[in-house]
């Protein structure tokens, strides 16, 4: 009897097992502008995200990745976490740089005001966003202590042989370097960090805006929806994230 009683004593005191929780952190590109069926119109969280499909996986979802996020307003994404949370995704930083500022120019101003604008984000890709990345890792990190951090870069936006009407092969050029730029300063950060780094720029290159089948949005209405990756940009977001995770 006394032993039994034993085995029943370590039972009750040994840990529950959790079950997996992913928790999607991040902007637009994670919450899915562009791609439509929107659940939360305010933050542009799409049903055909590629965090909404990957939840789909999971028994304990939390998806609060929201349009125009920043490194600086992700606290109330962060509080989310709990030491229960097994798995997070972020996409993060382009905000930070301006994103939507450095495409109005080019949209808008010649090839010399928009590689000037797009110079000024470079600049701040190098000298701030590394330690604005390495806060926001470090503090997920704080958070989910037990959690597999992966984080999820952004694509180039035009296919560089493409046509395109309202952007001129310079502007094209120097839009798809500051691209990627960013995302090579994102993977270094996320490497500091300890955490895999999912590079999509591959899986975009014939698929930019003017291709003959984008991924990603052209000028449109809703304007905040422009620049982003469609649904089926988002499926290829998913079909590489799920491929870079073993």
């Amino acid at each position: 009897m006394g032993l039994v009683a034993g085995v029943l004593a370590v039972a009750l005191l040994a840990p529950v097992p959790v079950a997996p929780e992913y928790v999607a952190l991040g902007d637009s590109y994670a919450s899915g502008a562009g791609a439509g069926s929107y659940v939360d119109g305010s933050c542009r969280r799409s049903a055909h995200a590629h965090p909404a499909l990957q939840g789909e996986e999971f028994p304990s979802f939390k998806f609060v990745a929201c349009s125009g996020a920043t490194t600086r307003s992700l606290r109330s994404q962060v509080r989310a976490l709990t030491p229960n949370t097994t798995f997070v995704t972020i996409t993060i930083g382009g905000n930070d740089l301006g994103f939507a500022d450095v495409l109005t120019t080019c949209t808008l101003s010649g090839d010399r005001a928009c590689a000037e604008k797009a110079g000024t984000a470079v600049e701040f890709i190098h000298a701030q966003l590394p330690g604005r990345l390495d806060t926001t890792y470090a503090t997920i990190k704080e958070a989910a202590p037990h959690a597999r951090l992966v984080v999820v870069g952004y694509p180039r936006l035009f296919t560089p042989a493409d046509d395109c009407r309202t952007m001129s092969s310079a502007k094209r050029a120097v839009l798809n370097d500051a691209a990627d730029q960013l995302s090579d300063e994102i993977a270094k950060a996320a490497g500091r960090a300890g955490a895999r780094y999912v590079d999509v720029r591959e899986a975009f290159a014939d698929h930019g805006v003017c291709a003959d089948e984008p991924w990603i949005t052209a000028l449109v209405d809703p304007t905040a929806d422009s620049y982003h990756p469609n649904r089926a940009g988002q499926a290829a977001y998913f079909r590489a994230l799920t491929s870079g995770l073993g």
